[in-house]
């Protein structure tokens, strides 16, 4: 069996010349509940700009078991602070979502996002998912990691079974996924990509 996904290996730059986390360096790790208002904080600096759609603080702590946060120490031995977050939800057998991955903005540029979403890919492949979604505005970031851009509805990549069973979820993200209309506002602007494991 696979290792478990907080098993994994470091990423390449986590670790420095004498294998030790350089000084200010990011660490990816699972979320507990007591980073809900960290994360909280980071989620609502995007939604004031409507980049990610805000979620109740009640639904962060629901879910925060599928929550990774990447942290950075403060350099004077006190602690980390978080300085993102990301989520993989499953949606069905061989399909998930990655959702609310956010960095903070200073610490754009130098990765982080990166790592998270290497977590949450490497979750996936260990839980068997085989198939990962997102709907984002960051094309590029994710074009990167192999995903690419699927049309307007993505009912077609699934079959017609799952999909009478996806419509019966009360989640939004799986209302998004299927491109149901009580969901178009909430989408506008954003683009469908789709990974293949």
């Amino acid at each position: 069996m696979p290792a478990q996904p907080d098993e994994l290996p470091p990423a390449p730059g986590e670790l420095g010349a004498h294998g030790t986390p350089p000084a200010n360096a990011v660490s990816v790790r699972r979320a507990r509940t007591a980073d809900v208002p960290a994360v909280r904080d980071l989620l609502d600096s995007y939604v004031r700009r409507g980049v990610l759609l805000d979620k109740a603080t009640v639904t962060l702590y629901e879910d925060i078991q599928e929550f990774w946060v990447a942290e950075r120490a403060d350099g004077n031995g006190n602690g980390a602070t978080v300085v993102g977050c990301g989520a993989l939800h499953v949606m069905w057998e061989d399909l998930a979502e990655v959702r609310t991955l956010a960095v903070n903005p200073q610490v754009k540029g130098a990765g982080v996002g990166h790592q998270l979403l290497g977590k949450l890919l490497g979750t996936a492949r260990w839980l068997g998912v085989r198939r990962v979604f997102c709907l984002t505005f960051e094309v590029d970031f994710f074009a990167k990691h192999g995903f690419v851009e699927i049309g307007e509805t993505p009912v077609d990549t699934v079959d017609t079974d799952v999909y009478s069973e996806l419509l019966r979820s009360y989640d939004e993200g799986v209302a998004e996924f299927l491109g149901l209309e009580r969901v178009k506002p909430n989408t506008l602007g954003n683009s469908r990509m789709l990974l293949h494991l």
